[in-house]
């Protein structure tokens, strides 16, 4: 009866549905408050007005997801919009955040008469953010306290040697000294890393402060000062994200060299690759990592890629590093170099805008990895869609499990520090109780996630009995996320929004995200970054007009701040802008993910433009067969929809992979699963027609957890060859 029920209009649930959705006895009560929320909010205050207040003063953590489900879609069934919102932004909330109190004191200046109000005006001032760059950077930067040693001659200025132009001509700064100065409002007691080992759950929280992180970043400045290596050399950092990455980070860039990002779950090839990629000097990582009590092997991993000298920390406090090199140095004797009379202090080094001061590396799997360099400019890109769309704030606390192998560990760094907020680094699975133990005690107030964490914190329950009410709102990066997934994530914390954020690591943020000044609809983005200008291309390669409805391949206009201008071994023009349209002047940059603008004016992402397929003659995106595919039976944990071309030539044949949330129990019947796929998905298209399901133990993924849908669709077209070779 619950499935019956799940989406009946709201005033047509009785108590018998909800008890059926596993609320047992509590049935009656929860009914009754049903029907006063609709006595007191139905009729003209309509379904979000309904939806906010059954959230407000229904809903909980513990009642069974099915009936947050189920009000959920009851209460906008028939709703006119295909993006109903889940999260709606309350006025006096809109005010405090760090844009409405800009807008509340600035509004009319940077506005102008049109100024309203910070929920209505949220459309003008993005709109301001790109016709009036000087006006709107210069304002981000007072508010988050950005220091240039020598300050730049003007924001934005036309150049032929930078696409969409030169930012912050004739500066000169160093994004480490802005992360460990204290903004207006912080004192260097403050907390600028909360922490906590696996394992370690019922302890008390270890803190660093910004004064304890200035002076072990200056500690590591001097000690890579000792190496005697020229400045700009490039030293890679191969580890998980703890206190120490964090800390050697920020003395690599404080100290004029560069860093070079290597995710720690790389095998010895893909370390070896950027080593030679980046020319790399020297590297610092672990023994070991510790998950569960284990030790997983990482320091020869670094050996047999043949890595230059290695800085190793050893897990277990000081004992011997096993197998060192000679060259290579434990981390007790690098320290050791330092005069520690004078290890406290350091003199950074400060640069030009456009010194490098990361390489980052695309997922590099469809061939080498691009190698991209950040630069100065790119952390306050970071920041500054931390300040603007995460509602980033001074003693906030921030926590995203991510490593500095991939760009949201950097991201992490800056969007915390340089916005005075502490940042939170749980040293262990972010799977488990533990972590989600460790959100409640850090008081985490921005938690930041991907699909993959929230599905399996969903089906393992491990969020059970802790308070997340301190968060203000999730965010959510990496792959397309599932509306039930995130509808429950939402829950865990009183209905706190879920800011999706889409970008790269060639832009060093995003360029499509949602604001808590606007009303956010699950798996979807409400805007561009600020800053930011989107096209989506029609199938003549040309772009659609900005507020019209539509699918395609996404372009983005150059003038986007923080946005890479070269790469270390590729042709930037090449891969960004060659055979690209020209749009106002300015030929567009090439993104390569496949957008969709909704009639209502929300994005939503369907993955890779090589992730779509012809279907009947119709181009459709993977991402979108498979939310459907996913919702058909409870007993699919995900599936990857997979256009396979026919033996001698025609209409691709969609495939339908399927992984089952119990692998030991796959008893469904695959006709009845394809006839139930087929059912569902007329409901996108008529014409659109499963020819077979596939049972997989699991998808395969990129490193960044992207799904590979090109090798499954290699795997079913050797199979369907091979059959085909039989008869």
């Amino acid at each position: 009866m619950a499935a019956a029920a799940a989406h009946k209009p709201l005033g047509a649930i009785t108590a018998d549905d909800l008890a059926a959705a596993a609320l047992g006895s509590d049935a009656a009560a929860l009914h009754s408050a049903l029907r006063r929320v609709l006595d007191s909010r139905g009729g003209a205050a309509g379904a979000a007005a309904v939806w906010r207040e059954l959230c407000r003063s229904v809903l909980r953590p513990a009642i069974p997801f099915a009936v947050h489900r189920m009000l959920y879609y009851g209460c906008f069934a028939g709703f006119p919009s295909p993006t109903p919102p889940a999260w709606t932004p309350d006025p006096e909330e809109a005010a405090l955040t760090n844009v409405g109190r800009v807008l509340e004191a600035r509004g009319r200046e940077v506005i102008g008469e049109a100024y309203k109000d910070p929920i209505t005006s949220f459309s003008d001032l993005h709109k301001f953010s790109n016709e009036n760059p000087e006006t709107y950077w210069k304002m981000v930067f007072e508010e988050m306290g950005v220091e240039f040693s020598v300050e730049p001659s003007c924001i934005l200025r036309a150049s032929d040697a930078y696409p969409g132009g030169e930012w912050l001509p004739g500066s000169v700064l160093n994004a480490a000294v802005n992360c460990l100065s204290a903004k207006p409002g912080r004192n260097s007691d403050d907390a600028a890393i909360v922490w906590r080992d696996e394992g370690k759950d019922s302890e008390p929280l270890n803190i660093v402060t910004l004064e304890e992180l200035r002076k072990k970043v200056c500690l590591v400045a001097n000690a890579l000062d000792a190496l005697d290596l020229p400045k700009g050399s490039a030293i890679a950092i191969d580890m998980p994200m703890n206190v120490n990455a964090v800390v050697i980070y920020l003395a690599i860039v404080l100290a004029g060299y560069v860093v070079v990002s290597i995710a720690d779950s790389f095998a010895a090839p893909a370390i070896s690759t950027r080593l030679k990629i980046s020319e790399a000097k020297a590297i610092f990582t672990q023994d070991y990592i510790l998950r569960d009590d284990k030790e997983l092997p990482l320091y020869s991993r670094v050996v047999e890629a043949k890595a230059p000298m290695a800085i190793v920390i050893p897990v277990r406090g000081s004992l011997p590093i096993k197998g060192l090199r000679v060259d290579d140095l434990s981390w007790q004797d690098f320290l050791g170099r330092v005069n520690h009379t004078r290890a406290d202090n350091y003199t950074a080094v400060e640069q030009p805008a456009y010194a490098f001061t990361n390489i980052l590396f695309s997922s590099g799997t469809t061939g080498e990895p691009k190698a991209i360099p950040w630069t100065h400019i790119t952390p306050l890109k970071a920041a500054a869609d931390g300040w603007c769309h995460m509602d980033i704030r001074k003693g906030d606390v921030v926590a995203w499990p991510t490593n500095l192998g991939w760009m949201m560990g950097p991201w992490l760094v800056y969007a915390s520090l340089l916005n005075g907020a502490s940042m939170a680094l749980y040293n262990g699975s972010p799977n488990s109780s533990g972590f989600a133990k460790f959100v409640q005690d850090a008081k985490v107030t921005m938690l930041g996630v991907v699909p993959s964490i929230v599905r399996t914190w969903k089906n393992t329950d491990c969020t059970a009995g802790f308070d997340w009410s301190t968060i203000r709102c999730f965010s959510s990066t990496g792959e397309a996320s599932s509306v039930d997934d995130y509808l429950w994530l939402m829950g865990r914390a009183g209905y706190k929004p879920v800011i999706e954020y889409c970008g790269g690591t060639e832009i060093g943020g995003g360029f499509v995200t949602g604001s808590l000044l606007q009303p956010q609809a699950l798996s979807a983005f409400s805007t561009p970054t600020m800053g930011c200008n989107l096209f989506i291309l029609d199938n003549t390669g040309n772009p659609l007009p900005q507020d019209a409805a539509g699918i395609g391949e996404l372009a983005l206009d150059p003038t986007l701040f923080g946005s890479s201008t070269t790469l270390l071994n590729a042709d930037h023009h090449e891969v960004y802008f060659k055979g690209m349209p020209e749009r106002n002047g300015k030929v567009l940059r090439r993104h390569g993910d496949e957008f969709e603008r909704t009639s209502d004016g929300y994005y939503r992402a369907h993955g890779r433009a090589d992730d779509t397929m012809n279907l009947g003659g119709i181009k459709v995106s993977s991402i979108e067969i498979e939310r459907i595919c996913n919702r058909v039976n409870d007993a699919i944990l995900e599936t990857a929809a997979i256009g396979v071309p026919p033996i001698g030539g025609g209409p691709e044949q969609l495939t339908i992979a399927v992984v089952f949330k119990d692998q030991s129990s796959q008893a469904e019947d695959l006709n009845q699963l394809k006839v139930a796929f087929n059912t569902a998905l007329k409901k996108l298209n008529p014409l659109f027609k499963v020819s077979s399901v596939v049972v997989v133990p699991s998808l395969p993924r990129t490193a960044s957890n992207k799904v590979m849908r090109r090798v499954l669709r290699k795997e079913f077209t050797q199979v369907t060859q091979a059959k085909h070779s039989k008869i």
